[in-house]
């Protein structure tokens, strides 16, 4: 597709700057650490990502979009070779991609080596929408790997994939951010979107509450799948976030890209 990176771009730097200011103007919890150091390694984290996405794509030409082009060029995939209606196959094609992405993300809790990783993301001990972003380098090359494989088997169209990462960053920002919301809306928005409260859950220092929640776009996955917690046990102004690490290590960005790799 024509200027889908720029539009996917676009969006993220348009919802980043919402979410950030509406954060700001109402926040859910005070922050622990000093946000300028925080938000600079977060950031840094995902500059690298860019750059870790940029050198995949020498091996791998193809990415998520390019994917779902070639395999319709080529007629691979289950969609592409099904005369079903456009619209549904789009509906459908989201639905499969957002659950492929809560299987995911259940897994890198599940396996030793994987949370090692994805651990970086949990690390962090004040969640706000900088927290979205903050993945290992190797995590986000190994989920793109995957997401490449799942759309040749599955064969979506390229505004499908284009429609599903828009969702996915967008709520992710969402449901990451600081954002105090009336409980009354909160209680509407997670019968569909997984809310910030009800992602914080998952953002807990206790390991029950770490291993719930997992849902980045659509609320029934956890739902279906008995891993649904509505609240901490704590509460969310007295729940603490992040993992053992509760001092300003995680806000240094050589002591996270390392964090895989320590004995502990």
């Amino acid at each position: 597709m024509d200027n889908e990176t720029i539009i996917r771009l676009g969006v993220f730097v348009v919802l980043f700057a919402i979410f950030a200011g509406a954060e700001a103007l109402a926040p859910r919890r005070p922050r622990n650490c000093h946000r300028s150091r925080r938000w600079l390694t977060n950031l840094s984290i995902t500059v690298l990502n860019t750059v870790m996405l940029r050198a995949l794509a020498i091996g791998f030409p193809l990415l998520a979009v390019g994917a779902a082009i070639d395999a319709s060029q080529n007629g691979m995939g289950l969609f592409n070779n099904l005369n079903w209606p456009g619209w549904f196959e789009v509906t459908l094609s989201v639905l499969i991609l957002d659950f492929a992405i809560w299987l995911q993300h259940l897994i890198t809790h599940k396996v030793p080596i994987l949370w090692r990783l994805h651990r970086v993301h949990h690390a962090d001990r004040d969640m706000d929408v900088t927290t979205a972003i903050r993945f290992h380098p190797i995590e986000i090359a190994l989920s793109m790997i995957l997401k490449i494989g799942l759309i040749y088997v599955l064969g979506p169209s390229a505004l499908a994939v284009v429609l599903f990462e828009i969702l996915l960053n967008g709520t992710a920002l969402f449901n990451h951010s600081n954002l105090k919301l009336p409980l009354a809306v909160d209680a509407v928005l997670r019968r569909v979107l997984v809310t910030p409260d009800m992602h914080r859950v998952h953002h807990s220092v206790l390991r029950s509450e770490h291993d719930s929640n997992y849902g980045f776009a659509l609320s029934v996955w956890d739902r279906l799948m008995g891993t649904y917690v509505a609240q901490p046990g704590d509460g969310h102004e007295q729940m603490n976030v992040g993992l053992e690490w509760q001092d300003d290590r995680p806000t240094r960005l050589g002591w996270s890209l390392s964090l895989p790799f320590q004995r502990r």
